[in-house]
């Protein structure tokens, strides 16, 4: 018998999951959060998620922000038990669209006992449950279904027609052939078109083909189709009447049954202004810091010169006042340097400088650094990935810092960081937790927005401060920065 034809078991395995028709995903249950660290196409098909996109991630994220299913609390009490359980639930994929699973959980125990893994079988059920639906509709008398949908269509679109007219953004809706059906008067004033050059027209022939854009086409008949609802595609054109603009539109294609099917609605907002004032700023901040930064310079030359030539006998009050100032020039100096920073980001000139380094050990060093600043707070680290990083180690530590230097800063009645390194599948996991007084819902998706700070502290604890940094230790994509609430 010939040994190297046989197959392991473990790649048979590998392979029967890879190939099943149903999603399969295999969470870390020994791992902070039991994030996925294994799953198979067929669920990268239902969720509409790449791989890449889901490891390291807990499975709620495909309840988005519907978490007040029963099925969520039959889940988190069968995971607490090591139990099996079978549940319905709603999950949504990466474009937003609503599907059901039948979720199948069985728990993974080692030799001792203990639960190492969670597997996951997921069965898009949304055909059943549609017809399930449709099902009890039936069951109803139509005539009075078809009286009361009619009354209320009636009202919907005095309704809607009321909120569109209201609205502060440029506001078009269009049949599947691209003509328009009725434009809001922002879009009139505006783009200085009248309804009866809009309705009924082309898209692309509106002000004798004003806009008739490329990218603009681009959107609506190539993006459109394969990826609606399309958000924030931004467009540039000059205007042969109006001059240019910078447009930002939203585009949405209604895909339920009925009379409104196909209709497209396309969203304007005219950012023309708002990045022109955005210029303005990144400009100043950038003139401002290069200015700043040649006489502090200076500056700094003279303070270590000041240093070096202290006199011997100088007094411990003279040798404290210099030691500070040196000590606040520097600070001033770290902080003009990140200023040129962010605006080398805003314009796309910023400079990675990698090489290989010890990533364990760059965690260790900027832990160490802070704890001696920090003898109020305790810092803990635990786990570790054994990986020699290939990337720039100057900026990873600066958000590391940052990190840590936030949990320090609003958790004043706690002393406990905890910052945990691990590996998860081939991505590196750096998280940061405090127990400081929280943020609110409404400011977590705001708080990477330039220069943001939060507007009112918050005296109750609405979420624990839990932040992660994933990095591909493969090295083929830039680090992915991600709140630990996902």
């Amino acid at each position: 018998m010939n040994l190297n034809h046989i197959i392991p078991e473990s790649l048979i395995l590998v392979k029967v999951l890879e190939a099943a028709n149903t999603g399969i995903v295999i969470t870390d249950n020994l791992l902070p959060d039991n994030p996925i660290v294994f799953c198979n196409p067929a669920f990268e098909e239902i969720s509409g998620y790449s791989r890449a996109e889901i490891i390291g991630h807990n499975c709620r994220f495909l309840q988005d922000q519907d978490r007040d299913q029963q099925a969520r609390f039959t889940i988190k009490k069968a995971l607490t038990a090591g139990e099996n359980c079978v549940v319905e639930i709603r999950n949504y994929n990466k474009q937003g669209k609503l599907f059901y699973n039948e979720l199948h959980i069985s728990a993974v125990k080692d030799a001792s006992g203990q639960i190492t893994h969670f597997i996951g079988i997921q069965n898009d059920i949304s055909k059943r449950k549609i017809a399930e639906h449709a099902l009890e509709m039936n069951f109803k008398e139509i005539e009075q279904k078809v009286a009361e949908r009619t009354q209320m269509l009636q009202q919907s679109e005095e309704y809607l027609s009321s909120i569109v007219e209201t609205i502060r953004e440029s506001l078009i809706v269009m049949d599947k052939n691209y003509h328009v059906l009725s434009a809001n008067q922002h879009f009139l004033s505006t783009f200085k078109v009248s309804i009866n050059d809009t309705k009924g027209k082309l898209l692309y022939q509106l002000g004798n083909g004003q806009w008739n854009i490329p990218e603009l086409k681009t959107m609506m008949e190539e993006i459109l189709p394969n990826n609606n609802p399309v958000l924030d595609y931004e467009v540039e054109y000059e205007f042969p009447h109006i001059g240019r603009k910078l447009m930002l539109l939203n585009a949405h294609r209604v895909e339920l049954e009925g009379q409104f099917k196909d209709r497209i609605l396309l969203a304007i907002e005219d950012i023309t202004e708002r990045k022109a004032i955005e210029q303005r700023k990144d400009d100043f901040l950038s003139i401002a810091s290069h200015e700043l930064k040649t006489p502090l310079t200076t500056v700094v030359g003279y303070m270590q010169m000041i240093q070096r030539l202290m006199p011997e006998n100088a007094s411990d009050k003279f040798r404290t006042v210099v030691n500070k100032t040196g000590s606040y020039v520097g600070r001033l100096n770290q902080l003009l340097s990140e200023l040129l920073d962010v605006s080398r980001i805003q314009s796309g000139n910023i400079e990675l400088h990698k090489e290989q380094f010890d990533f364990d050990k760059m965690i260790l060093d900027t832990i160490e650094g802070i704890q001696s600043a920090s003898p109020c707070h305790q810092i803990t680290i635990k786990g570790k990935t054994g990986i020699c990083y290939y990337g720039d180690e100057s900026h990873l530590i600066q958000v590391l810092t940052n990190l840590i230097s936030n949990a320090i800063k609003y958790s004043p009645e706690s002393n406990i960081v905890e910052v945990h390194i691990s590996r998860v599948s081939n991505f590196i996991k750096v998280s940061v937790k405090d127990h400081g007084m929280g943020i609110k819902e409404d400011e977590l998706k705001k708080i990477f927005q330039r220069f943001y700070r939060i507007g009112e502290i918050q005296q109750k604890l609405s979420w624990n401060g839990h932040w992660s940094v994933y990095l591909r230790a493969d090295h083929q994509k830039p680090p992915r920065y991600l709140m630990g609430r996902e």
